[in-house]
């Protein structure tokens, strides 16, 4: 059995993918063959969530960040940015508008903000909950188990925290204020809370090779998050990475593949950094398997300044804007935007 034909074997059966197998997937050899992946992927998706792409808007509350983390464009490492924090009723607002659109979704997203005390995000989550009918996932980073327990309680649906890479030797190269450790202990406490969990990896991160995004598989797979959110490493220019080579959209799409083909039910968004490095990143990833899109629905007057990389789309098309060029590039495609709530129907497998 020569090398791609023991792939698609163990592809087809969800085995372990070998090192070598893995880097020969992510390799230059593979490239012949990486769209009859996409299109396994694609089918895949197809018989196993539908051809619905639900519509999450991303509310971007807060970038003050009290992490290191040597890719992010608004780290604290970035003495440069222009910071801003939303109140309750600026937030409250921003949803308002955004329901009106139609959006039943959201994803309140900050860095590590030690502005907001545990009480400020439940109030914030409890307003809002109590005000619209809507799904609530956050993305605000680590914190304490029983900080997630009030989350939970006070109404937050889902949590969304990405992994970034299952070595903890290249976890702690990048993240000098934490550890993989620390990291792995909030997305078991999250799992054993009842949220739907997001997590995901950094694509192209320097060190990174096919033979560990292999093993980032295996810990997504094992780990088994309802929703996978993935995007390329791109350079940052005030960043410690400035100068290393960002990752490309032929390995995002890759791995995106995989995920639909290991995580068969679970929701995998064709992320807006996939479309900031190439002009068709979000449509070909939703023909990769990806059956998610966020928009960005935050205020004009924060894009700007909420920029965790260089050349992000959309920062000049206001929420009504974005919500159109969404519906128009989905329904384009032959799928379905759904508006709901989008809440998972697992499956066993």
């Amino acid at each position: 059995m020569n090398d791609v034909e023991s792939i698609w074997h163990v592809l087809t059966t969800r085995a372990v993918l070998t090192p070598a197998q893995a880097d020969f997937l992510f390799s230059e050899g593979f490239d012949p063959h990486r769209e009859q992946l996409y299109a396994m992927a694609d089918e895949v998706r197809r018989r196993e969530v539908g051809d619905d792409v639900y519509l999450r808007g991303i509310v971007e509350f807060s970038n003050i960040c009290r992490c290191h983390c040597a890719y992010c464009g608004i780290s604290a490492l970035n003495a440069d940015a222009s910071r801003y924090r939303m109140t309750r009723d600026q937030i409250a607002e921003t949803i308002e508008a955004a329901h009106r659109l139609g959006y039943r979704s959201f994803v309140l997203q900050s860095g590590e903000d030690p502005g907001y005390t545990v009480d400020d995000l439940c109030g914030i989550i409890g307003h809002l909950k109590d005000r619209f009918d809507v799904a609530l996932t956050l993305s605000i980073g680590e914190w304490p188990r029983e900080a997630y327990a009030a989350f939970k309680a006070a109404g937050a649906d889902r949590f969304l925290l990405r992994i970034e890479t299952s070595d903890p030797a290249l976890y702690a190269r990048f993240h000098p204020h934490s550890t993989w450790e620390r990291r792995h202990r909030c997305l078991m406490d999250l799992k054993e809370l009842g949220y739907q969990v997001g997590s995901g990896i950094l694509v192209g991160l320097p060190g990174q090779d096919g033979a560990s995004l292999g093993r980032d598989l295996e810990y997504l797979r094992a780990l088994r998050p309802e929703m996978v959110g993935i995007g390329p490493f791109i350079p940052h220019p005030a960043t410690p990475l400035a100068a290393e080579k960002g990752g490309t959209l032929a390995a995002c799409l890759t791995f995106l593949a995989l995920l639909r083909l290991y995580l068969p039910d679970a929701f995998l968004p064709a992320t807006t950094a996939m479309g900031s490095i190439d002009p068709q990143g979000r449509q070909k990833a939703l023909r990769a398997g990806a059956n998610v899109m966020m928009p960005n629905v935050s205020p004009m007057e924060n894009r700007e300044s909420y920029q965790l990389y260089p050349g992000k789309i959309c920062l000049t098309d206001d929420a009504g804007a974005c919500r159109k060029c969404v519906e128009r590039m989905v329904t384009a495609m032959g799928r379905t935007l759904n508006t709901g709530h989008g809440h998972i129907r697992r499956k066993v497998f």
